[in-house]
């Protein structure tokens, strides 16, 4: 794989671990509006979030040691990078609130409120976030050659 194919990669990586982490940290423990999983009791609620937690900073970790390792070969591809950690952070948050929160059911953003303006932000933010993804990976692309 290419500097910028592996740039890509760490990229998405990192951005799918800081949308879980937010998530996490945000929506799953300050404001507790919900927990990954919602179809159960409180104990697995919270074990479901533990799992999600660990799967998201994997997911940093990884990032993280790609960009270290790439800096260190000067093979690093920054807009590459910073286009994979829009599209990660954006299709992460674009899956759950689509895939996790309509298709599956496993939570909703809140409970007991009226949802569609908390859906509508939610994918909207993601959206917003894959097409300057989009476009970054387009510079990175014209960039190459």
């Amino acid at each position: 794989m290419t500097g910028h194919g592996r740039s890509l990669l760490g990229g998405t990586l990192a951005g799918v671990g800081l949308a879980a982490f937010v998530d996490e940290v945000v929506f799953h423990q300050l404001l507790h509006w919900h927990h990954f999983y919602d179809k159960a009791s409180s104990e697995a609620g919270l074990v479901s979030d533990g799992i999600f937690h660990a799967f998201g900073w994997l997911a940093m970790v990884a990032g993280v040691f790609l960009f270290a390792d790439l800096r260190r070969r000067g093979t690093l591809a920054r807009t590459a990078w910073w286009s994979g950690f829009c599209l990660g952070l954006g299709g992460f948050q674009l899956y759950d609130g689509t895939f996790q929160h309509k298709a599956l059911e496993l939570h909703q953003i809140r409970y007991d409120v009226e949802l569609a303006p908390y859906d509508w932000t939610w994918n909207i933010i993601a959206v917003l976030f894959l097409i300057a993804g989009s476009v970054l990976l387009v510079r990175a692309r014209g960039r190459r050659r």
